[in-house]
C-alpha cells in the first residue's frame, strides 16, 4: 500500500510539472516559437544576408552545414574523444560548452567582418569625396564623378558606389540610389553625404563646395575616431591581459603539480567550479568589453 501511495505521489508530482510545462509553453507559444526562428533558420537568414553585403557568395546548404557542425559536429567529436578515454563526465561537460559557443559564436564573427567593412569604407570616404569633389569641378555630371570614384578606389568604396551606378542602370531614380546606400551603410557621414547631394539636386548648389565642407568634417571625425580608438586599444589589452590570467595561473600549477588540477576534470565538483568559473570569467570579459569600447 505504501509503494502504491508512494508512486501515486510520484505520478501526481510528473503530471503536475507536466501541465505547467505545457501552460507555460501554451502561453508562450509565439515568443518560444519566434526565439527558437531566430535561433536556427533566422541565424543562417541573417548570415545570408550580412554575407552578400560583404559580397561573399556561399549557397545556403553550406551555411546550414556549417552551423550544424558548430552547434553539433564539433562536440560530437570532443565527446567521442573523452568517451574512448574514459571519462564521461569530462566530455559532456566539454560537448555541452563546445555547442553553446558553436551555437552562439557565427553572429559576432559576421558582425566583426561587417564592422570592419564599414570602417573601411568610413576612412575612404575622404579621398573619395575629394575626388567627387573634382569631378564635379572638371565639369563631370553626377553619374560621371560617381564612376570615377568606382575606378580610382579600392573596395569597398568602389563595390557600393558601383552598386550605385548599377541601379541607376536600370531606372532607379539617382536620389533612392543614394537612400539605398545610406541603409547598406549606416553611418552619420554618410547620411550627410546623401542627405546633402539629395537636397541640392533639388534646390540647387555648389555640389562641390558641400563634398569639399563634408571631407572637412569627414576627417576631423576620423582623427577624432582613431584617437578613441587608441584609447579603446590599451583597454582592450588591459582587459584581455585580466580575462586570460585565470588560464595561465591554471597552466601554471598544471605544470608545478599535476596531481592537483586532475580532480578538477574527472570530478562532479571540480566539473562544476570549472563551469561557474568560466562563465564568471566570460560574464567579466563581456563587461569589460562593453566598458573600453567607446561609440562616436
Amino acid at each position: 500500500m505504501e509503494v502504491f501511495v508512494s508512486l501515486l505521489n510520484i505520478y501526481s508530482l510528473m503530471g503536475l510539472v507536466g501541465f505547467m510545462f505545457f501552460w507555460f509553453a501554451y502561453q508562450y507559444s509565439v515568443p518560444i516559437f519566434d526565439w527558437i526562428e531566430r535561433q536556427t533558420l533566422g541565424t543562417r537568414t541573417y548570415i545570408l544576408e550580412k554575407l552578400e553585403f560583404l559580397f561573399i557568395e556561399v549557397k545556403p546548404d553550406y551555411i546550414t552545414y556549417m552551423l550544424l557542425f558548430l552547434s553539433f559536429g564539433n562536440s560530437i567529436i570532443v565527446l567521442g574523444i573523452f568517451i574512448m578515454l574514459g571519462k564521461w563526465a569530462t566530455g559532456i561537460t566539454f560537448a555541452i560548452l563546445l555547442s553553446i559557443l558553436g551555437w552562439k559564436i557565427p553572429k559576432p564573427v559576421i558582425n566583426y567582418l561587417v564592422e570592419k567593412r564599414i570602417k573601411s569604407y568610413q576612412l575612404q570616404m575622404v579621398d573619395s569625396m575629394t575626388l567627387l569633389a573634382n569631378g564635379i569641378r572638371a565639369g563631370l555630371s553626377m553619374n560621371q564623378a560617381i564612376g570615377m570614384v568606382v575606378d580610382e578606389m579600392p573596395d569597398p568604396m568602389s563595390q557600393e558606389f558601383n552598386i550605385i551606378l548599377q541601379q541607376n542602370r536600370v531606372g532607379v531614380p539617382l536620389e533612392e540610389c543614394l537612400e539605398n546606400l545610406s541603409i547598406r551603410i549606416p553611418l552619420q557621414d554618410n547620411e550627410m553625404f546623401v542627405t546633402s547631394v539629395n537636397i541640392l539636386k533639388e534646390t540647387g548648389g555648389n555640389l562641390a563646395e558641400v563634398f569639399d565642407t563634408i571631407v572637412d568634417v569627414i576627417r576631423e571625425r576620423v582623427r577624432l575616431q582613431q584617437k578613441i580608438d587608441t584609447y579603446i586599444a590599451q583597454g582592450m589589452i588591459q582587459g584581455a591581459t585580466v580575462f586570460a590570467m585565470p588560464y595561465f595561473i591554471g597552466g601554471i600549477y598544471a605544470l608545478s603539480d599535476p596531481k592537483s588540477m586532475v580532480p578538477l576534470f574527472t570530478t562532479p565538483i571540480g566539473l562544476l567550479m570549472l563551469v561557474i568559473a568560466l562563465m564568471f570569467d566570460l560574464a567579466g570579459g563581456f563587461v569589460i568589453l562593453k566598458i573600453v569600447k567607446i561609440k562616436l
